[in-house]
């Protein structure tokens, strides 16, 4: 029974007035408890990427004093990749599927085709994107990489260059990866968020 309800956990695009993600995202978290769902709703998350606050003016990024050691720190911003949107991983019962959309600024489930009729989850290669671009890795992600896999790199400064990974490091979510560097072998050392597989 467990084994079963574990294949049917899957990752659902919630729809939300954009600016209100995470707003949606604790009214959600809120619900999961008070309608006893922890079994079946897993996960809520809001795809959201720290980047560098540059000034339009100077082109800049922009930073400010320390008020204890009088330092200029950079200044960072958090952005939302995919406004309008939150994402639940669970185990679509009318339960959980009448609690997400009745929820308080939820819109909607996408995918979803009207008529009572439950809606798609997101592919798995599609969410893993996702998840890697925020620097989440999930524990199943693993068992699709092996030794010798040509993979992408997709975040960091190698971004784009394709490569052979070499040793996989589970433990501390990092992967050696191995480059062709302006006509040199190069070895990686990049987290496994960093990485993704055709």
């Amino acid at each position: 029974m467990e084994e079963e309800k574990l294949a049917e956990i899957q990752w659902y695009i919630v729809t939300t007035y954009s600016g209100n993600e995470n707003k949606a995202k604790e009214n959600i978290e809120r619900r999961i408890i008070s309608y006893n769902l922890e079994d079946y709703v897993k996960d809520v998350i809001v795809a959201e990427q720290e980047e560098p606050d540059i000034d339009k003016k100077t082109g800049l990024q922009k930073t400010k004093k320390d008020k204890k050691t009088g330092e200029e720190i950079p200044q960072f911003k958090v952005r939302n990749l995919f406004p309008g949107y939150v994402f639940v991983k669970m185990i679509m019962t009318d339960d959980a599927w009448y609690m997400v959309r009745n929820t308080p600024l939820v819109t909607g489930i996408a995918g979803s085709g009207g008529g009572g009729q439950k809606p798609s989850p997101v592919s798995y290669k599609e969410m893993e994107r996702v998840l890697k671009r925020i620097g989440k890795v999930e524990d199943s992600m693993y068992s699709k990489y092996h030794e010798g896999d040509q993979v992408k790199i997709i975040n960091g400064t190698f971004a784009g260059i394709e490569g052979t990974i070499e040793k996989i490091d589970q433990q501390n979510n990092t992967v050696q990866v191995k480059i062709l560097f302006f006509g040199k072998v190069t070895i990686l050392d990049l987290d496994f968020s960093e990485i993704f597989k055709d």
